[in-house]
């Protein structure tokens, strides 16, 4: 009998990549933990004290909890409405993929991708704020428009790889499209759903360019851009501002790794037909 063998040269770089990632976490909570004399002095050396109220005066300057529940409105929101959404969408593609238009359709949104966002800022700065849209709520339909194109991309390579007796089974029952994709095909969405849901949850909270060009109301601004406030005034104050990076930092740590095993399965079952 063949005995396993560790694989050294791969164990190794696994470590190296382990501590490379690992790295600038450990950075950011040296820096937020230290006074200003100590981050002078060493910056990666552990201080001689902790110095967690740190935290609540970052927090306190930047008025984290009210940047916090925009920021967490917004995510929500955006997440909720793009499952929603853009699964039907992707289900109408699939659905009648044989048909010129929604091919060409697919083809439309997924060529949307390799647009800079640059080249439109201009004009969408100026359209919602015609509309009357430069505001959270214009903030979460652009996000769900935005991500429309990549997330019809993984969800009809997902779709494709349900078996189509599916929906000749429930037209045969006499359901409804509508009632065929809510009943049954969006329950087999979780994995691939799970995948958007991260992914888009990940670029809403962290995104900072959008959110610059459309909010005009600090009691509007989202932590990204709260975090460039306070650098902005407080820029003596490393210790504070690398607290306050921790905090905005903390919540997508936590649901990444929640929320892993589903990116990798949904990522890869979608990838394959």
């Amino acid at each position: 009998m063949r005995l396993n063998r560790t694989n050294w040269l791969a164990t190794c770089f696994l470590i190296a990549g382990s501590i490379f990632l690992l790295f600038p976490l450990y950075m950011t909570l040296m820096l937020a933990i230290k006074n200003n004399q100590e981050i002078a002095n060493g910056v990666l050396a552990f201080p001689k004290s902790f110095r967690w109220e740190n935290f609540s005066m970052a927090a306190e300057k930047v008025d984290y909890w009210q940047k916090f529940r925009n920021s967490a409105v917004i995510t929500v929101l955006t997440v909720t409405f793009t499952l929603f959404t853009n699964s039907f969408v992707a289900y109408a593609i699939k659905k009648n993929f044989e048909l010129k238009f929604f091919k060409g359709l697919y083809f439309y949104f997924v060529s949307a991708m390799f647009v800079p966002f640059p080249i439109i800022m201009l004009p969408v700065v100026k359209l919602t704020s015609k509309f009357g849209l430069d505001n959270l709520y214009g903030l979460i339909v652009l996000y769900i428009v935005y991500g429309l194109s990549f997330n019809v991309l993984l969800y009809v390579g997902y779709l494709k790889s349900l078996p189509q007796e599916l929906d000749e089974a429930a037209r045969v029952d006499g359901a409804t499209v509508w009632q065929t994709f809510w009943k049954i095909v969006f329950p087999l969405l979780a994995p691939i759903n799970a995948t958007v849901a991260i992914i888009t949850t990940v670029w809403a909270w962290n995104d900072f360019l959008l959110p610059l060009i459309m909010l005009d109301q600090e009691s509007q601004a989202t932590l990204p851009l709260a975090q460039f406030i306070f650098q902005s005034k407080f820029g003596q104050d490393t210790n504070l501002a690398f607290a306050s990076y921790l905090m905005a930092m903390a919540p997508m740590l936590i649901v990444y790794m929640l929320a892993q095993k589903w990116i990798i399965s949904g990522v890869t079952r979608g990838a394959v037909k």
